[in-house]
């Protein structure tokens, strides 16, 4: 390690023993039998990767698989909300359990611990980064097929530690139409790319609004760019999600589980 090392991967092109493969993964709690983890990402907040996220685990959940979501935005929790879920997990000495939505989604998030979820999580980078840790290693998730990390925005000590000490099968990185999206997702392929972690593809949020009347669709942030990025780092486009207001009402009443539209169709052919 360089001396004046930042501890930020993503910026730097050094081969040293900080990356992921030289760092010893993070062993989960014994009661805890996780198949695959899914990490949800963004260069820039905004986007959507709670919703992706949660679309992801509602997908796959109707697709026969045991489906959890670790919330590591530790700032920006939005995931009970999401599943409507309003619990506190269950607590033994030698283990925390998940919350479980209403079809079975085991959920974990920091707002699941607060007395009052709309104060503010004030810390500093590393405490936040060991909480997600603990996500990992404190909770007894029980059989899992595919864990979805939902990822705070931007290459920093979240996702530095989520690559590092979690066993990350691959990211799914979420963008939106505009070009200035298009520049912050190349950072995300790019730090990828630098801690070893397969990119499984790219989903492009806000793509279009339908219009109700004609059907039409219409950009409402201007052009794609999501198919030249893909094109150019040789990458799969998962999916392409209008912008839609039933979904964004489920979302804001805890029913994501019962959505039925073109949003969640877009994810019928998703497999990891």
């Amino acid at each position: 390690m360089s001396e004046e090392c930042t501890h930020d991967c993503s910026s730097c092109s050094a081969d040293c023993s900080s990356r992921s493969q030289g760092i010893e993964k993070a062993a989960p709690h014994y009661m805890s039998n996780v198949k695959k983890v899914i990490a949800v990402v963004s260069g820039k907040g905004g986007v959507g990767k709670s919703l992706v996220t949660s679309l992801l685990a509602v997908d796959f959940a109707r697709k026969g698989f045991k489906t959890a979501v670790l919330d590591a935005d530790i700032t920006g929790p939005s995931i009970p909300k999401i599943f409507g879920i309003n619990e506190r997990p269950v607590t033994t000495e030698d283990a925390l359990f998940p919350c479980e939505s209403e079809f079975g989604t085991k959920v974990m998030s920091i707002n699941l611990l607060m007395e009052n979820t709309s104060d503010p999580v004030i810390w500093r980078g590393p405490v936040i980064a060991g909480a997600v840790t603990q996500f990992w290693t404190d909770v007894a998730w029980g059989d899992v097929d595919y864990m979805f990390v939902d990822m705070p925005p931007g290459t920093g000590d979240v996702p530095l530690t989520v690559f590092q000490s979690l066993p990350v099968d691959g990211i799914v990185i979420v963008s939106s139409p505009q070009s200035l999206v298009s520049l912050v997702v190349e950072k995300s392929v790019k730090m990828a790319k630098m801690m070893n972690v397969p990119i499984l593809g790219l989903i492009e949020n806000m793509s279009y609004l339908k219009c109700p009347d004609c059907g039409k669709e219409i950009k409402v942030f201007g052009d794609s760019h999501v198919d030249e990025i893909a094109k150019e780092y040789d990458l799969k486009v998962l999916a392409k999600l209008p912008i839609d207001p039933l979904t964004a009402t489920l979302c804001d009443s805890g029913k994501i589980e019962i959505i039925e539209n073109d949003t969640i169709a877009a994810f019928k052919d998703i497999k990891f």
